[in-house]
């Protein structure tokens, strides 16, 4: 089967690496060619645009950082894409935006089939990101192995639009858990306490999180880097309080949450890392939360 891949930043690069090292033949395209240099090395093909992608391969893949830009894509591939093809969409996107995007494929013959991952870029370096795949059960047999090569841990979590919540609410999880993680450490700090012991028995703790293993390191070597973006948490954050809205769920940590992270964007910028948002602790209280032994980046 010959896939496409359409968006190799941060995350979208490591899924079309980690595809081509499972032996799929690959074709590549992103705005920026630079970023499909490492892509070509290993095998792949570029395409000068996403029609000319989309005409000379079977599905297409698509990872890209907001449904404005998933719709202006797809408005580019659907007129060259074969009927009966899949749309295999790894952005994270709104329940409604894929419903509706999937309407607009389904006119032209293909098919959608949502795919948001979750975990962390390092996972996705590594092929062992989390795949939340959302559609019918046919199309999720016929790619399963491609989803197998990007990710270790694979759910069909059920019709199109279902991937679109759990995506939302695992990441509204972890934003809240790195707020709280946060405030965690800094109590520890203004208690006197040696950070990298206080890390360590968090994390050995009942009040562990992901969160606090992975990102808290990056806050503690004061790197913040973890590839994503303010923008890209308020995103999600938004659809979080969207759904709460539609579900009739009052969502507080999550509302709260979002409003920390509005302060955040509005004190280090949009592009900043999400990671940053302990840092309004620090800067307030002049205190930074470093510590020696932890790593600049997550391998």
């Amino acid at each position: 089967m010959h896939y496409g891949f359409i968006g190799l930043g941060n995350l979208g690069g490591h899924l079309a690496a980690s595809l081509l090292r499972a032996g799929f033949k690959l074709t590549v395209h992103d705005i920026d060619p630079k970023l499909g240099e490492r892509h070509v090395a290993m095998g792949a093909t570029f395409a000068a645009s996403p029609a000319e992608l989309a005409a000379g391969v079977d599905h297409v893949f698509t990872c890209l950082p907001s449904p404005a830009v998933s719709e202006a894509v797809l408005a580019q591939i659907l007129p060259a894409m074969r009927p009966g093809a899949t749309w295999i969409e790894n952005s994270t996107l709104g329940r409604d935006d894929i419903l509706r995007l999937g309407a607009l494929a389904a006119e032209q013959g293909v098919r959608l089939m949502e795919a948001p991952v979750t975990g962390g870029v390092h996972l996705a370096a590594q092929g062992k990101i989390t795949v939340l795949a959302g559609g019918a059960r046919d199309l999720y047999d016929l790619h399963l192995p491609a989803l197998q090569a990007i990710g270790d841990r694979i759910f069909h979590i059920g019709p199109l639009g279902s991937a679109a919540v759990i995506k939302v609410i695992t990441n509204m999880l972890a934003f809240i858990h790195l707020v709280a993680d946060g405030e965690a450490l800094m109590l520890a700090k203004r208690g006197g306490l040696d950070l990298a012991t206080a890390w360590q028995a968090i994390a050995a703790s009942s009040g562990s999180s992901f969160v606090h293993e992975t990102e808290g390191q990056l806050i503690l070597n004061g790197s913040y880097d973890i590839a994503f973006s303010m923008d890209l948490a308020l995103k999600d954050l938004g659809f979080a309080m969207g759904f709460g809205r539609e579900f009739g769920v009052p969502l507080d940590l999550a509302g709260m949450t979002q409003q920390t992270f509005v302060k955040g964007r509005a004190a280090y910028g949009g592009k900043a890392q999400s990671t940053q948002i302990v840092k309004l602790l620090e800067d307030v209280l002049h205190t930074d939360l470093r510590a020696p032994g932890f790593p600049a980046r997550l391998e």
